[in-house]
């Protein structure tokens, strides 16, 4: 579901329809003056000095007409409405495989119930009583395995639901889309028709005027009211309903994939409790990018942290590789860019007992930070507004802002005019979150700028300090260098 959340999320790319005025061009300037009196009647206003020229009335409704190119088009909704679609769809595949792996389960729940049942006729005394509690929990593993089942059918409802609601949207989309471009079409022929009057009208005049002629007025006049009805046909009306029904529904479907999360994640932590009721500790925090885990005792009597040692770890999605995440040691972990689609695992040895803590799921991506790194990738330099908290180890008590300056072939950091650090990427170079620390550790990152000058700098918000991260990690990879923390290799073969 977080995929989901994510891909919906993304950015979406425009194919706008042309507005009615894109090839509407008014050859000549010349025209006559006119206003209009009551029950729209034309008058004849060459007398009146405060009338305005022919030349000003045909640019004022040139910039009107212009102005059309900028509205939002249907086929962008469309679009919208198409990749919700594909993500019900995707979302609707998904409960089918849960759904299809709790027959299974039911299944080998009886065909081991059965076999425990066999086998309890064959033994006696104690082994007899361990077959009995045996089958006693797998019924209840099989009762727990029926409300899940029923919570995954509900769930696979509504997913259907809404897969049917968006399926409709899209088709309704699709047809306005038709009709839109058509009458479009339409009325961009009609207008060019109109101005093609317009100017055959106007060199005709020109051509009267010389030889002393006059020209009719009356029908140059309609053919400008016609194309002034014609602008006015093109009010952005439907397209603003759509747009505001389409982010109701996008709104919708994160909330839904939102709430689906939870359960998930509540539903683990439930199974983790029951097969650990005597852990003395446990995870608290947001598991996404951008916030922080803290471990937190679970009683009174449980060892303090200070006095235990800590280690985290990150395990690898595919196949499961864990991986040691060096200096982070402290009850308090920041995800950082690398731990995005990772499981986070915390290591306690307290009084010589181990105990290991996991999230209940992959670390989840920050919403909207993707798009924003991609719009920072396309400026060659790159400013943010940093506080040194620590310079080679030692605390820095200033807190006067300073410029990190992120490019596409170094990173600078300067105070004012006065340039600190600025360092071309190389492999010697380090860039991760700051492993450690307080409820700040969201907003921190550690720099190695080389092997004898490092800095701790403290960010705006997280979710600067992760784009500046990713930002940077981009441009050093598009150099041949993997920009990473201590404990990941930093150069990269060419």
């Amino acid at each position: 579901m977080t995929r989901v959340s994510r891909d919906f999320g993304d950015t979406m790319q425009k194919d706008a329809v042309p507005a009615v005025s894109a090839d509407v061009i008014f050859a000549s300037s010349r025209f006559p003056n006119y206003k209009l009196g009551a029950n729209n009647q034309i008058i004849d206003a060459k007398d009146d000095p405060k009338a305005l020229s022919m030349k000003e009335v045909v640019a004022r409704e040139t910039a009107l007409l212009l102005e059309q190119q900028k509205r939002l088009s249907v086929r962008d909704l469309t679009s919208k409405f198409e990749k919700g679609l594909a993500a019900a769809a995707k979302l609707s595949e998904e409960a089918r495989l849960r759904e299809a792996a709790s027959l299974e389960k039911h299944v080998l729940l009886k065909k081991l119930r059965d076999a425990l049942e066999c086998l309890r006729g064959r033994v006696a005394g104690r082994n007899k009583d361990d077959v009995e509690e045996a089958i006693t929990m797998v019924e209840a593993l099989a009762v727990q395995l029926t409300e899940r089942e029923g919570e995954l059918i509900q769930e696979k409802a509504e997913v259907k639901k809404l897969a049917n609601f968006l399926k409709k949207a899209s088709e309704d989309a699709k047809k306005l889309v038709d009709e839109e471009r058509a009458f479009a079409r339409a009325e961009i022929e009609s207008a060019r028709a109109a101005v093609q009057r317009v100017e055959e009208a106007l060199q005709e005049h020109e051509q009267m005027s010389r030889a002393g002629g006059k020209q009719d007025l009356e029908g140059l006049m309609k053919e400008v009211q016609e194309a002034r009805r014609i602008k006015m046909l093109h009010q952005p009306s439907k397209v603003m309903d759509m747009e505001h029904e389409l982010r109701a529904l996008r709104t919708q479907l994160a909330e839904k994939s939102k709430c689906s999360l939870l359960l998930q994640k509540e539903l683990t932590k439930s199974k983790r409790a029951e097969q650990n009721l005597s852990q003395s500790y446990e995870l608290d925090g947001f598991e996404a990018l951008g916030s922080y885990l803290r471990i937190n005792p679970c009683f009174d009597n449980a060892p303090e942290l200070s006095k235990c040692s800590i280690q985290w770890y990150r395990v690898s999605s595919v196949g499961g590789n864990k991986e040691i995440i060096s200096g982070a040691t402290k009850p308090i972990y920041a995800p950082e860019p690398f731990d995005v689609g990772r499981v986070l695992q915390v290591e306690i040895v307290a009084d010589g007992q181990k105990v290991l803590l996991t999230t209940t799921g992959a670390i989840d991506p920050a919403a909207g930070l993707g798009s924003y790194v991609e719009a920072l990738v396309r400026k060659h330099d790159v400013e943010f507004n940093v506080v040194v908290t620590q310079m080679d180890g030692v605390d820095n008590k200033s807190e006067s802002i300073h410029a990190l300056h992120v490019g596409k072939m170094r990173m600078k950091l300067r105070k004012g005019k006065t340039t600190i650090a600025k360092e071309y990427y190389s492999a010697s170079m380090q860039l991760c979150g700051v492993r450690g620390g307080g409820n700040a550790a969201a907003q921190a990152v550690y720099w190695l700028a080389n092997k004898g000058l490092s800095f701790v700098l403290a960010f705006e918000s997280e979710r600067e300090r992760n784009a500046a991260i990713m930002l940077a990690r981009r441009f050093a990879y598009d150099c041949n260098i993997m920009l990473a923390g201590p404990d990941v290799r930093s150069g990269l073969g060419t």
